[in-house]
């Protein structure tokens, strides 16, 4: 098999909040730590260095901040090596609802591995903004990330 495009992760889901809500969920460590990771060292801010953990998995990964566009846009380097995370945040329904899409890309490796983290990356995403919804339309925090790797399950 021979990759004629680099793989890009892509999700996206409808959650019923505006804008600006939504988005300040990712941009806010203490919202965001509700639905995906475990702490976050601080605030996104423009240029800012950031490290999120997952305490459950003994994991950290430092974050570039590279854009912020106020209630529509993050951009940020994610990873070492660094891939690029985009979300935008397009309002919907008078703004009582939010569309958010994820694309992660940017993936190293030899065309299996970046095929591989791609898949890996886009089944990540889709559980962040199911946990997401749950969180910011019922405060129902679903646990997904912590239940995607229990302890005692063999890796695949």
């Amino acid at each position: 098999m021979e990759l004629h495009k680099a793989p890009v992760a892509e999700v996206g889901m409808l959650i019923r909040k505006p804008a600006a809500e939504v988005y300040e969920a990712f941009i806010d460590p203490a919202v965001t730590s509700k639905f995906w990771f475990t702490h976050g060292s601080a605030r996104l801010d423009a240029g800012r260095q950031v490290e999120w953990e997952w305490r459950m998995y003994d994991f950290k990964s430092p974050v570039e901040v590279r854009e912020l566009v106020k209630g529509r846009k993050i951009v940020v380097g994610w990873g070492e090596p660094a891939t690029t995370v985009e979300w935008t945040f397009t309002p919907m329904l008078d703004d009582t609802a939010t569309f958010v899409a994820i694309r992660n890309f940017g993936f190293q490796g030899d065309a299996d591995q970046q095929v591989k983290t791609a898949v890996d990356s886009t089944d990540g995403f889709a559980l962040v903004l199911s946990g997401a919804k749950a969180w910011l339309e019922q405060g129902i925090v679903l646990g997904l990330i912590g239940d995607r790797h229990p302890t005692g399950v063999p890796s695949a």
